[in-house]
């Protein structure tokens, strides 16, 4: 089931004969010289499933008429959310057992590149402080590449978020300001997102590990973390933090899932889960109704909700990826984490096996568990590698004179001995990056 291409849902108008489907098809065949890129974790890896699973489960037909409206759902908080989406959001949670949705309030987003900013400031705002509150993570925490903020372009642009004083709604020009560069990129991380409006509300104060200011801060937590795959728990623990917890890889074909996430606010996103990253659709799971409330204003404000037609196609993959997990399922529809874990099963044996035929490069090990969703014990395989070369040397460099492009640890809070490898690349790639490492091992012993 686990097959070889990409697949590409068919959003028809009411007159079908009017448009003809674009496929982005992938290319099959790469010269061995070719440039690497496995700095970003663009999960076309899910290409192969989705292929195979074809249209019979995956196309929708949005005819001319249909989601004009800005509202989706009047008498919902999140007045945006489809209610399909929200239907099916909540259904794979319960099969997969990853996260409680009871009395939980669901607020959708573009990525969770909105909803990191929707969340941080739906928890500073209400403090009134006269100072930015601090956010911070524990190293290696998730960070962008520094040729990935801009290239090639001029941006000038004027922010404005919703602010409330004094119970009176205004729009403050929080930011005004210059970007030029290179690529602009859609990559978010968690210093650049938190800091690129240059927001009075908070800033970006670095390793929670050493944080030591006083006062009310903002703690982000990632398990499986990216990009070491290690489960994290909060660092600082005081009772003046707030948590915001980033469970994007929180799913089986990445690691065991032990018990059902319980927090105050949870981030997940279809591009992790499903490997839909081009829909940019993430969702959070709010317990606070005011915290929910001022994130669904942060997003009005922002973009005046999230694309329905978006919605629209994450609703359905993720019902036939509920669909898949049933044991009454449909005989041509494979279990979709049974087939992703497999995946990344054979794909971390493959990296082992290089790394342990070098005495350059190591990865780290991760503690067998006893997944509730699978009912079996199984590893954890990480959507990235952290990957180590011997100390004192530059991994990234060494490796981009080998044509393969990764992100160095320094972007993560780490040394340099260390870089962030994609694990989500096409089959072709990613077996053309395991022959180079092979070969940087091999001169480098």
């Amino acid at each position: 089931m686990c097959g070889t291409d990409g697949q590409v849902l068919l959003i028809k108008p009411s007159n079908p004969s009017s448009v003809s489907p674009a496929p982005d098809e992938p290319t099959d065949h790469r010269p061995s010289d070719s440039i690497i890129n496995l700095d970003h974790g663009d999960p076309t890896m899910y290409e192969s499933y989705w292929k195979v699973v074809g249209q019979k489960y995956t196309s929708i037909t949005i005819p001319g008429f249909q989601s004009l409206s800005y509202f989706a759902n009047k008498k919902n908080m999140c007045w945006f959310l489809e209610p399909k989406l929200e239907e099916e959001i909540k259904r794979l949670h319960k099969i997969v057992g990853n996260a409680i949705v009871e009395n939980r309030h669901i607020v959708v987003g573009t990525g969770s590149s909105q909803l990191i900013l929707a969340a941080l400031y739906a928890l500073s705002d209400p403090l009134n402080e006269p100072n930015p509150i601090s956010v911070v993570s524990a190293a290696p925490y998730y960070s962008v590449s520094p040729d990935q903020s801009s290239s090639n372009c001029c941006f000038h642009l004027e922010i404005y978020v919703y602010t409330k004083l004094k119970s009176e709604v205004n729009f403050a020009k929080i930011a005004n300001f210059t970007v030029m560069g290179q690529t602009v990129s859609s990559a978010e991380s968690y210093p650049e997102t938190t800091d690129f409006l240059r927001s009075g509300l908070f800033k970006w104060s670095g390793d929670a590990r050493c944080f030591n200011k006083e006062g009310p801060y903002i703690e982000m937590v990632t398990y499986p973390n990216n990009p070491d795959g290690v489960i994290r728990e909060p660092v600082v623990n005081r009772a003046d933090g707030k948590l915001i917890h980033d469970l994007a890889y929180y799913w089986p074909q990445y690691t065991a899932i032990t018990s059902p996430a319980d927090h105050d606010i949870i981030l997940f996103t279809v591009s992790k889960c499903t490997g839909h990253a081009g829909s940019r659709i993430g969702w959070a799971l709010v317990r606070n109704e005011n915290i929910a409330r001022k994130m669904v204003k942060f997003i009005e404000i922002n973009t005046i909700g999230v694309s329905k037609e978006a919605q629209l196609r994450a609703a359905n993959i993720l019902e036939t990826v509920s669909l898949s997990c049933q044991r009454h399922k449909p005989r041509d529809l494979e279990n979709f984490f049974e087939c992703s874990q497999r995946l990344m099963a054979e794909r971390w044996k493959k990296l082992r096996e290089v790394v342990d035929n070098t005495e350059l490069f190591f990865v780290p090990k991760f503690p067998i568990q006893f997944c509730n969703f699978t009912r079996d014990f199984t590893e954890t395989y990480p959507a990235f590698a952290w990957l180590k070369c011997k100390e004192g040397m530059d991994c990234e460099k060494l490796l981009e004179g080998h044509k393969i492009l990764t992100r160095s640890g320094r972007r993560f809070g780490s040394g340099a001995e260390y870089v962030r490898i994609s694990m989500l690349s096409r089959d072709e790639e990613f077996d053309l990056f395991l022959q180079r490492l092979l070969v940087v091992g091999d001169n480098n012993n």
